[in-house]
């Protein structure tokens, strides 16, 4: 195993917990410890593993992503898709990364929002509100049904619920608000 250099005091995360602590002293023992810990769970995220062809592309997170969801219908205002939870985007407790939901979440809403405004029209994301209802371990299947709540001349509103597939138990919700850029008249 390589061990990095350390220059400057490093906080020492754990896997079971989501604090982060320094060492109380600065004995080389201590700093070693912190060392070996943070290098372990960043190798167990899969820091210094191969890119993948994903990673490459610009907005890692957001192809990556695409890489796991499945379409399963999509129609005017609305997108169905479904997303197994892959430990690519697990947290250290071995659940969704609420990062990985809320990307989901703009990316799902994003393409409700394309399906009811015009193409020549740029979307920003204005808002984007999430909660957390439970967890989804690792192989859990969720269903991702995305609609468009308002769509206006300058502002589409869109939801987006994720429910675990087979029990239709909410694990989390999301609305975002887009703001359409209006078209140059030059």
């Amino acid at each position: 195993m390589v061990r990095p250099q350390i220059d400057f005091p490093m906080a020492s995360l754990s896997r079971s917990s989501s604090v982060i602590s320094y060492p109380a002293s600065n004995t080389e023992e201590t700093w070693n410890s912190t060392v070996n810990s943070t290098h372990s769970f960043l190798h167990g995220r899969g820091a210094f593993g191969k890119p993948t062809e994903a990673s490459e592309r610009k907005g890692l997170l957001s192809y990556r992503m695409l890489d796991l969801l499945k379409v399963v219908r999509i129609e005017p205002g609305r997108v169905i898709c479904r997303l197994t939870v892959n430990p690519l985007v697990t947290n250290a407790y071995g659940t969704l990364h609420g990062g990985a939901v809320a990307t989901v979440a703009k990316l799902i809403a994003m393409a409700c929002a394309r399906t009811v405004v015009d193409e020549d029209k740029e979307l920003s994301l204005g808002e984007l509100s999430m909660s957390y209802h439970s967890a989804s371990a690792i192989n859990v299947e969720l269903e991702v049904d995305g609609c468009i709540l308002k769509s206006g001349r300058n502002v589409t509103t869109a939801s987006v619920e994720f429910r675990v597939k087979g029990t239709n138990k909410a694990a989390y919700t999301a609305r975002a608000t887009f703001f359409t850029t209006p078209t140059s008249k030059l």
